[in-house]
């Protein structure tokens, strides 16, 4: 069986493959045109989108697709085709993107950032620390991994919201409801997480209107897409005092351009979307359970998108 892989990490993938699945004959290369001429002997393609879609978009047609990443937007680009099989990364990236969200919800708590101002200035900083427990958290998008980020979260005290496409109960979560509830419970936290996907509900969700509904007291860290947040709005409400503080790791354009308003804005951190790489032997992992199924027709795959749904 014949697998193209289409990844920046190419080789690192031709190589996990070649130890765990020897059968398999892989065929890859770091150059594009010899990926296209690869891709019709390939019934199965593993790789990140944005060099999938390139392959499509020449009139290649796989039967399988695995995406290396857990967003697929590139696939979903208007004139692509749907005729094809498509799984996303899941189950890979809970703890990592767990370990993110507690890094800067402490750094927030503990002032990190304005103690090592302290420092620089010479200046004794004996404000008494402050502590996650009891807090109240909002995780916007409680998939595969706001579920994890949430089971993460529980053993620090805190009480834990979540938005999904409709209300349900669902522990760990004293609540969580569908998404025209987000303005109210915005109001009500000390930190909203936002890892929704990118579907046309979700674009623009963060404006104005919703940062003023935030505590002046709250923490805003976007993890999930850019598109969800208006820019503007975000950098005035930072000016504004409508939130505290903005940790920003996905944007609309990335890199970021030089003279966007983000570089400057006050309380905003940008950490460069590098909340949760990919693991290439996780991943390897993933795309040998979802080959198996896929070999035995299975109906669903770990990560199966509804091209409908967009996820």
């Amino acid at each position: 069986m014949r697998v193209l892989i289409a990844e920046q990490d190419h080789a690192v993938y031709a190589r996990l493959l070649g130890e765990q699945a020897p059968d398999l004959e892989v065929l890859t290369s770091g150059d594009s045109a010899e990926l296209s001429r690869h891709a019709p002997d390939c019934p199965i393609w593993l790789g990140e989108p944005h060099l999938v879609a390139s392959l499509l978009r020449q009139g290649h047609r796989p039967q399988w697709v695995q995406s290396t990443w857990a967003g697929i937007t590139p696939l979903l680009a208007d004139g692509l085709p749907r005729t094809y099989r498509l799984t996303r990364a899941v189950g890979i990236f809970g703890q990592v993107m767990a370990e993110y969200m507690l890094g800067y919800m402490l750094i927030h708590e503990r002032e990190v950032l304005s103690r090592l101002v302290s420092q620089v200035e010479r200046r004794w900083d004996g404000r008494p620390g402050n502590s996650l427990q009891g807090r109240k958290v909002l995780i916007v998008g409680i998939g595969d991994i706001g579920h994890q980020v949430a089971e993460f979260l529980r053993p620090f005290g805190m009480t834990l919201y979540g938005i999904a496409s409709s209300a349900r109960e669902q522990a760990p979560f004293v609540e969580v409801a569908g998404l025209d509830a987000l303005p109210r419970l915005v109001g009500e936290v000390d930190y909203v997480l936002n890892l929704l996907p990118d579907t046309p509900a979700t674009h623009d969700l963060y404006d104005a209107a919703l940062f003023q509904r935030f505590k002046p007291s709250a923490l805003f860290i976007n993890a999930g897409r850019g598109v969800a947040v208006v820019d503007a709005d975000l950098v005035e409400a930072l000016k504004s005092g409508h939130l505290a503080g903005a940790v920003i790791d996905v944007c609309r354009q990335e890199p970021l351009p030089q003279r966007h308003p983000f570089w400057t804005a006050w309380g905003l951190l940008l950490t460069g979307h590098s909340a949760a790489p990919t693991s290439p032997p996780a991943m390897v992992g993933l795309f040998l359970d979802n080959l198996r199924a896929h070999v035995q027709d299975q109906p669903n795959l770990a990560g199966e998108v509804d091209f409908a749904r967009g996820y």
